[in-house]
């Protein structure tokens, strides 16, 4: 006689053998939840490599029509009665000057980074660390850090 889990529990089973029925159901369940995940996680890394692959060839014509669009320049420069030479220049030092410039924001973007402190110093803590939690101030740490929502006014405050 076929098993109707809607009417409930046979009485004849022992609780031993319900929970042994339950652990392989969870057991099922969570490796078939691992298959889909895995199955997920393929499609998603093909799409990811695709959409990765075309972003790369689209850099790579980016740089095309860079260097095209320089050379253009350089001759309407050229056209406008500069010398080859002089034209060529002013195109080169343009780009030193915008590479300079990304790398200074580049550089000051880097010197605001924290480097971990707070997660560093509770780590230690946690290991049991001589370093306690409070002797790193706060002061290390960039304005603002860790502050959701510390600028923020009350709702309260107008009434």
């Amino acid at each position: 006689m076929p098993h109707n889990p809607a009417a409930g529990p046979p009485q004849d089973e022992s609780l031993g053998e319900l929970v042994a029925h339950a652990s392989d159901q969870i057991s099922t369940l969570i490796r078939a939840e691992i298959e889909l995940a895995k199955a997920e996680l393929r499609f998603d890394a093909k799409r990811v490599g695709t959409a990765s692959g075309l972003f790369a060839a689209a850099a790579f014509i980016g740089h095309l029509v860079l260097i095209l669009a320089s050379f253009t320049i350089a001759y309407w420069l050229v056209a406008a009665g500069l010398s080859q030479a002089l034209a060529f220049t002013i195109v080169t030092v343009f780009y030193i000057l915008a590479a300079l410039v990304l790398v200074l924001f580049g550089w000051r973007r880097l010197k605001g980074l924290t480097k971990m402190q707070r997660t560093t110093r509770t780590l230690r803590h946690l290991k049991g660390g001589s370093d306690e939690l409070g002797s790193l101030g706060a002061a290390k740490l960039p304005e603002g850090a860790g502050e959701i929502g510390a600028r923020r006014e009350s709702v309260t405050d107008g009434r």
